[in-house]
């Protein structure tokens, strides 16, 4: 395992990601806030996402030349989108929001970790 991004660009493509998708949660766009309340995620943890997502995208960024951030920034990707794909199979939203956003994403995280600090 890497310590260093190696391609870098997909970690950047990553952090764009994150950043986009904490724009959508600042104030939760339509399919956001829908996404949010058919999982049953409280209403009150809502304003705590787009920091959550901002973190990340910093984390991934920072990675490129601190040791280990990178890697455990992406792991830690990974295991949010595991809990969000849980939250919505428990939800029974088996629809576009699962398998769009949620897998999609997961499966974008796991891409980065594999190609960037595994191979």
């Amino acid at each position: 395992m890497h310590a260093l991004s190696e391609p870098a660009w997909p970690v950047v493509l990553l952090a764009i990601v994150c950043v986009v998708d904490a724009a959508l949660c600042w104030k939760p766009v339509g399919f956001i806030a829908r996404c949010f309340a058919e999982v049953g995620w409280p209403r009150r943890y809502w304003p705590m996402m787009a920091p959550i997502k901002l973190a990340a995208a910093a984390g991934l960024l920072a990675g490129i030349w601190v040791p280990w951030l990178g890697p455990v920034t992406t792991g830690c990707l990974i295991l949010y989108f595991l809990v969000a794909i849980s939250m919505h199979v428990r939800a029974r939203d088996l629809g576009r929001n699962l398998f769009v956003n949620a897998v999609g994403l997961l499966l974008l995280c796991l891409a980065v970790f594999v190609f960037c600090f595994l191979v």
